[in-house]
């Protein structure tokens, strides 16, 4: 499906999938090429994210030489803080700087905005032959509160690049970063069936691509398998997600539409993205991973995150990355890679997971061993502890207020805010805790956060993807905590 002809049956019909494996086979319809080249000479490293959403995290050239210990070619920054930047350029790394995504629409009206930024930010960096990578903003296509940058996305790389030439940066390639939410319903069974949003197709993705092509600069695209495989586990192998190299035994994905086998899922991912290109008319632009990981740890409903897989799965992806042997689509394919995250980074907010990607604690010590070479391999290794969680809690959770041991609030003020803002969400989620309902007594700023924070996660956990999180306020518990006729909501797992 080319760019500006995209049939519309197919996409609405895509949009109405089930995340269920046999009904997303159902809409298959085209067999495209198997096997696609893909342009230009391909650089490979495998390099880390670089996050710093912690208040406890080492200082930049301690950092460093933690991702240098691990093997890391390359840190990725979220932004272009000029501490962190040069601490980079002298560690002997390749950086990768960021746009932050607030700034798009501004460098997409301005030429000159765009000269001044590059002039003030990389320019001290020019000589470095290790800056080699600009990175547009991240996940841009993924907010749709921000819709006004979709279209300003690409008018902005455009005009940032002129800029790098104007300066003698040339060789710096400009390029941006997707979520797998860019294809429609996160469909990638099979790879096949991948294609891009209708609504960002033309107003963004047609528009990246043909720049891409044109500069033989890279799509960037974030690829987790552990959140399709947990998505998807009653029938997708863990071990076909952490790139085990003997799956469940006999397991292939064989792929319909084209006639390739997969033996992992990383490369089911990336070959639905290749898919979607080339619907889009753009088999040849370059394919590279901007994130890519597995959290070492996670709230109790989320399943499968553990040191154990988090360790398997990185050295796995960084063997399999320096192979070079490429997808089942794009054979020899050799690419820029990122594994996330450097630190576990302790202010993010959501989910458990969310502060548990790191390769690395904040002080430093290793959250497990690994060789982002790919070079190092499993029997050198020293065990790892067993995996506790891979399959979904079998009881029900409730959230309640994070208190101490005697029982008392961290913050009492913080927690009557994120009960206010809970209530306003729904209006009769607050009613039992109110004068005369059911749950109103014991009358205590505690009791009353409990039975909120229960309530609002059930609610929006499933429809919504709520978390038992509230500013870090809350805690999960297989503890039920109804009292008398006061029946707290619960959520049940998997």
């Amino acid at each position: 499906m080319l760019c500006h002809a995209i049939p519309l049956g197919f996409t609405s019909a895509m949009a109405m999938a089930s995340s269920s494996l046999t009904v997303l086979l159902s809409f298959l319809f085209l067999a495209i090429a198997a096997v696609e080249p893909a342009s230009g000479t391909a650089q490979h490293f495998l390099g880390v994210n670089y996050g710093r959403l912690g208040d406890d995290l080492p200082p930049p050239h301690i950092a460093l030489e933690l991702a240098r210990s691990a093997g890391a070619a390359a840190v990725r920054f979220y932004d272009t803080n000029a501490t962190f930047l040069a601490a980079a350029a002298s560690s002997g790394l390749g950086f990768v700087p960021a746009v932050p995504n607030e700034l798009i629409v501004s460098l997409a009206a301005s030429q000159r905005a765009a000269d001044a930024w590059v002039a003030s930010t990389l320019l001290p960096f020019r000589r470095n032959r290790r800056l080699r990578y600009l990175f547009v903003g991240n996940e841009v296509l993924s907010d749709p509160t921000t819709k006004s940058r979709w279209s300003r996305l690409v008018p902005a790389i455009t005009n940032l690049r002129r800029a790098l030439r104007r300066y003698g940066l040339s060789r710096v390639k400009v390029s941006t970063t997707l979520g797998m939410d860019a294809l429609v319903g996160q469909n990638v069974f099979p790879p096949s069936a991948g294609v891009f949003r209708p609504d960002i197709i033309d107003v963004a993705v047609c528009p990246l691509l043909a720049f891409l092509e044109r500069t033989d600069s890279y799509l960037f695209f974030d690829a987790y398998t552990y959140f399709t495989w947990s998505a998807n586990h009653t029938v997708v192998p863990l071990t076909y997600a952490l790139l085990e190299p003997s799956p469940a035994p006999g397991f292939r994905y064989h792929d319909p539409g084209t006639g390739l086998s997969y033996t992992n899922l990383l490369d089911h991912m990336l070959d639905a993205v290749v898919a979607a290109m080339c619907r889009a008319g753009y088999c040849g632009v370059r394919l590279a991973l901007a994130e890519t990981g597995w959290p070492n740890a996670g709230d109790l409903n989320e399943f499968g995150a553990n040191v154990r897989n988090a360790a398997t799965y990185n050295r796995n992806v960084a063997r399999h990355l320096a192979s070079g042997a490429g997808t089942p689509r794009r054979p020899g394919m050799r690419m820029p890679a990122l594994v996330f995250a450097l630190f576990n980074e302790n202010v993010k907010g959501g989910p458990g997971t969310e502060r548990h990607w790191g390769l690395f604690y904040p002080n430093g010590s290793a959250v497990y061993e690994v060789d982002l070479t790919g070079r190092q391999p499993v029997a050198p290794y020293p065990p790892l502890p067993p995996a506790t969680n891979d399959l979904p809690y079998p009881g029900k959770l409730w959230c309640v207020a994070r208190t101490d041991r005697h029982g008392a609030l961290a913050n009492e003020t913080a927690v009557r805010e994120q009960v206010a803002t809970a209530c306003a969400d729904e209006a009769g989620l607050c009613d039992p805790v109110r004068p005369g309902g059911g749950c109103h007594l014991p009358d205590t700023v505690a009791a009353h956060a409990s039975y909120v924070f229960s309530a609002h996660w059930n609610r929006f956990s499933k429809q919504y993807g709520g978390w038992c999180y509230f500013a870090g306020l809350a805690v999960e518990t297989t503890v039920d905590p109804s009292h008398g006729s006061c029946k707290f909501p619960s959520v049940t797992p998997g």
